[in-house]
């Protein structure tokens, strides 16, 4: 491997652009194959340097790296081939979803806190004639939800938001440590969003 051949800026370890051009044309030509050099060549080094640095829980980086490829491969007709290596639009990639993973668990976190602190925040408002079949609507939509879920993601949205215990209990409910268990609630959160009605 010649330096000529290198992206600039890149170190000695990247793949040379023309190898590169081959796979991707490949991979536009819908050769599965060639995504598997592509993971092959990068995978573990965009984890290493983009993701976990970013995303320090091992079952949430990995899940990005997952979703960073397979944007990569419904994309790639997207990407431009420059003198640069692929490797630093995949870094791109994974950067934006470790940041949106991060900030969407930051948010699952302070929601279940907020519901845990204050679990009844709408009993100081004024009482309307049908607050109480507006509330008893909103419970059957969630539960019928929560029963349309994977049981263990409805458990966790239950035990957490529902019934209000903290982290540990809901972790040592679960028989996984205080971080798996934020795993798994942020995994609950997503699942619930796409079966809650709009």
């Amino acid at each position: 491997m010649t330096e000529g051949i290198l992206p600039k800026h890149a170190s000695a370890d990247l793949v040379p652009l023309e190898e590169e051009r081959v796979v991707v044309e490949r991979l536009r030509n819908g050769d599965r194959a060639a995504f598997a050099i592509l993971y092959g060549w990068y995978g573990d080094r965009i984890y290493r340097q983009a993701i976990l640095p970013r995303l320090p829980n091992r079952e949430l980086a990995e899940d990005c790296l997952k979703d960073t490829f397979r944007t990569a491969l419904e994309k790639i007709e997207s990407f431009q081939l420059v003198d640069r290596s692929i490797f630093f639009w995949l870094r791109r990639i994974a950067v934006n979803k470790a940041i949106d993973v991060h900030r969407a668990q930051q948010r699952d976190r302070a929601l279940a806190d907020a519901v845990q602190a204050d679990p009844e925040p709408l009993t100081q408002a004024p009482a309307r004639p049908d607050r109480g079949l507006e509330v008893r609507d909103t419970a059957r939509e969630v539960e019928t939800s929560l029963e349309r879920m994977n049981p263990r993601y409805a458990e966790a949205l239950r035990l957490r938001l529902i019934e209000g215990r903290s982290r540990e209990e809901c972790a040592e409910t679960f028989g996984v440590t205080v971080g798996n268990f934020d795993v798994i609630l942020h995994r609950a959160a997503q699942a619930f969003r796409k079966v809650y009605p709009p």
